[in-house]
């Protein structure tokens, strides 16, 4: 799929202050680069724990942090479980890029997607996308199990949007 960007400051955060502290210095110490190295992989680990929590169906997932990047790796069931794994990290705060090197099984369409903007709610994205306000719980089926409620959505956020079935 690629290089995808998401809003660095926005989602859940799984960094800890080290790392907040690098953004603002220019120049540190081989050691404070140690402990960042460290809360990266710490990072990475709590994301892989959220993946297998969701129930999103990877095999032999590795995720490396560098900088606000995250790169994925595995063998991914479907293209929507793809594209779960790579909002869910990407949907976390202090990641601005996530480098999906993810394989799929069966090939599938790609969804769209949609970076949730201030005063949205998931009808007037529906509307905006299929031209039916109707249809937003094609949009909250889509991004189940990060999504627990259709009015919990929050400016930043990316949803994946999918494709209506021509019939």
């Amino acid at each position: 799929m690629g290089i995808f960007s998401f809003i660095k400051d926005a989602g859940e955060k799984i960094f800890g202050k080290e790392k907040e502290q690098e953004e603002e210095n220019i120049e540190i110490s081989e050691a404070k680069k140690e402990i960042i190295r460290k809360e990266n992989a710490k990072a990475a680990e709590k994301l892989l724990n959220t993946i297998k929590e969701l129930d999103l169906k990877v095999e032999n997932p590795v995720i490396d942090i560098e900088d606000n990047t995250a790169i994925v790796y595995g063998l991914a069931d479907s293209q929507a479980v793809r594209e779960k794994i790579v909002l869910v990290i990407g949907n976390s705060h202090g990641i601005a890029k996530v480098d999906d090197r993810l394989a799929v099984k069966v090939e599938e369409p790609e969804s769209g997607f949609h970076t949730v903007e201030r005063g949205e709610n998931l009808s007037k994205i529906a509307k905006e996308h299929y031209g039916d306000a109707n249809k937003y719980t094609m949009i909250f089926e889509a991004n189940k199990p990060m999504l627990k409620d259709p009015d919990k959505i929050f400016p930043g956020q990316v949803l994946r949007i999918p494709r209506l079935d021509k019939k």
